[in-house]
């Protein structure tokens, strides 16, 4: 099988193409076909070895794969051979197979189409266990979301709405910030050319918001925090511009808390309740309710790009890496 693999830490450009043998599913894994895989900000970081988690070299970048069950390895009961299905993996999703945990992989809605399903998961069961379990969001509350319109943010956007609460996109550009108003966004804030946390302050009467949903991480942390709410809860989702140092004195003025999300360790901790969430996410869906946003496709060879693409900040919503 063909198979985008990191030999070396490094940029995007140093990823190469080869040929290598199908892996095997052991005990309680399938191996998986793969249709589509999507991109996500952690390959960018996993590639470099950036992130916290440093698979052995060489390995392929990847985790949200969608396809059709190949192989199925000991003690899987509720997966077969040809089953159509979506999930993720820790890595390995660039290729054309891949092994994942059982746990992790589910039967594709027949009305989801393979890129939408490698398109669903890692950002709605984020951003709903962030917004649900973490902040424990209630309707008519106020939520900002940064970095709103990538893959998680607008995710964070939409399941926002659905939550009845009242949304504050932030964005880098007004063209993000447009389709973040079309997912429903209620005010919006452009923090190139805006004060984040007067602006905030401003679309909130003076109070702040709520919950702060924060991929972003970097100095736009600190003013986010600054504008939260009196007993508000700020999420801390990721850190593309940079890990934040926060001055602890601000959680401690505002009664604020300052909550992790982690979603991949939260899928072992609490598999059952992980389950819950992706049904409830798969209902949304059903019902019409949540669209995924497809910025681009690319071919598996052009995978580096795509990466690439997303490190340079050139993407709104999700790109896919489509097999042929």
């Amino acid at each position: 099988m063909k198979a985008i693999l990191c030999k070396r830490y490094g940029p995007p450009s140093s990823l190469v193409l080869e040929e290598v043998p199908s892996p095997e599913p052991g005990p309680k894994e399938v191996r998986v076909k793969i249709h589509a895989c999507s991109v996500n900000f952690p390959d960018t970081l996993m590639i470099q070895g950036l992130y916290q988690f440093k698979p052995p070299m060489p390995f392929s970048p990847g985790s949200d794969i969608a396809g059709v069950v190949s192989a199925v390895g000991e003690g899987v009961k509720h997966l077969k051979v040809g089953d159509k299905v979506f999930g993720l993996i820790p890595h390995g999703g660039f290729a054309e197979e891949a092994v994942a945990p059982a746990r992790l992989v589910f039967p594709k809605p027949p009305m989801m189409p393979d890129e939408v399903a490698a398109a669903f998961m890692m950002t709605y069961a984020t951003s709903y266990h962030a917004l649900k379990d973490r902040a424990h969001l209630k309707a008519g509350e106020s939520l900002l979301v940064l970095g709103a319109a990538g893959g998680v943010g607008l995710a964070a956007v939409e399941l926002g709405k659905l939550m009845g609460a009242r949304v504050i996109a932030a964005a880098s550009t007004d063209e993000k910030l447009a389709l973040c108003k079309d997912y429903g966004a209620d005010a919006l804030i452009n923090y190139h050319t805006q004060d984040l946390k007067e602006q905030t302050k401003a679309l909130t009467q003076g109070r702040g918001a709520d919950v702060v949903y924060d991929p972003v991480g970097g100095d736009y942390s600190e003013a986010a925090l600054r504008a939260t709410a009196w007993g508000g809860r700020f999420l801390v989702v990721g850190f593309p511009a940079g890990i934040p140092k926060i001055p602890l004195n601000l959680p401690l003025l505002k009664g604020c808390s300052i909550v992790g999300v982690f979603w991949g360790r939260f899928t072992s901790e609490n598999p059952q309740l992980n389950l819950q969430n992706t049904q409830e996410l798969i209902n949304m869906y059903a019902q019409g309710k949540l669209k995924p946003h497809i910025h681009r496709f690319y071919a598996l060879e052009e995978a580096p790009q795509a990466l690439q693409d997303m490190m340079d900040r050139k993407v709104k919503g999700k790109v896919i890496i489509k097999m042929k």
